[in-house]
């Protein structure tokens, strides 16, 4: 098979040792010159990168720290065609649970860092005429648990709307994606304890089952490409239709047994 030629300059991708980091990576490196899997974890970024291939390299960053992150910046040669904000992780599960201290840390990770991310690497990117995705959550489009996390997922989505408006002439898009329940190691401990939370949660979804980390990386890649050349500004769920609404709510107020809300296997 013959390899493409890479139409784009450089993919940053923040988070990019987890589940869906790696995907979004792996994804982008098809149509990128290079990809740098940027990681807290710089052994784990690197180590995904050789998988990937070449065209790839891991870098070790901790996103919150706007001079680490200047530094990262100032050692890549070449425009950044695209950044995706995608490290993220929740603390507290509940209002009762937070603290100060866990409401800060879901902040600064969820949302100070997309900010401090698109700054370090806002002069490449409008050198390339770049794109900007962030990968948000459904949490920052209504209540399902984990409220920091939520407030700042929320705030990344109008973060979005900001670069988009502000630096749209200037060539940079800006766009989301807010992914449902997504198949990744993040469910471990949720399954120990209950074996079947993927399936129960599932029987939420319209279209009966969660996402996947290669069904995020294909919005994410679709937004970044040629193909959303016209689109910047928004918020695109990628969660298997649950904010489009539930079937077993749905199934209540009918009361009509058309709405299935048998869980699958």
């Amino acid at each position: 098979m013959t390899e493409t030629t890479p139409s784009l300059g450089l993919a940053i991708v923040t988070g990019g040792a987890g589940d869906i980091g790696q995907a979004v990576a792996r994804r982008l490196a098809a149509t990128h010159a290079g990809v740098v899997v940027v990681d807290r974890d710089g052994a784990a970024a690197g180590e995904v990168a050789a998988r990937i291939g070449p065209r790839a390299r891991g870098a070790a960053c901790d996103v919150t720290d706007p001079a680490a992150l200047a530094a990262l910046a100032a050692g890549l040669d070449g425009p950044v065609s695209t950044l995706v904000n995608n490290a993220g992780a929740a603390m507290a599960a509940s209002l009762g649970d937070t603290t100060p201290a866990s409401w800060g840390a879901d902040r600064a990770l969820n949302l100070d860092a997309a900010w401090f991310c698109f700054e370090a690497f806002r002069p490449a990117l409008t050198a390339a005429r770049g794109s900007v995705v962030n990968v948000a959550s459904i949490n920052g489009l209504g209540v399902f648990g984990h409220p920091a996390y939520s407030a700042a997922k929320a705030g990344m989505i109008h973060l979005t709307r900001l670069i988009a408006v502000e630096y749209g002439r200037r060539g940079i898009r800006a766009n989301a994606v807010a992914p449902g329940t997504v198949a990744t190691r993040a469910w471990e401990s949720r399954r120990a304890a209950n074996p079947r939370v993927m399936q129960e949660a599932a029987a939420h979804y319209p279209l009966g089952r969660v996402a996947y980390p290669d069904d995020i990386a294909a919005a994410v890649a679709f937004l970044a490409g040629p193909d959303a050349a016209a689109i910047t500004g928004v918020c695109l769920p990628v969660d298997c239709g649950l904010t489009a609404g539930t079937p077993a709510l749905a199934r209540t107020f009918s009361q009509s047994p058309d709405y299935d809300t048998e869980a699958p296997e």
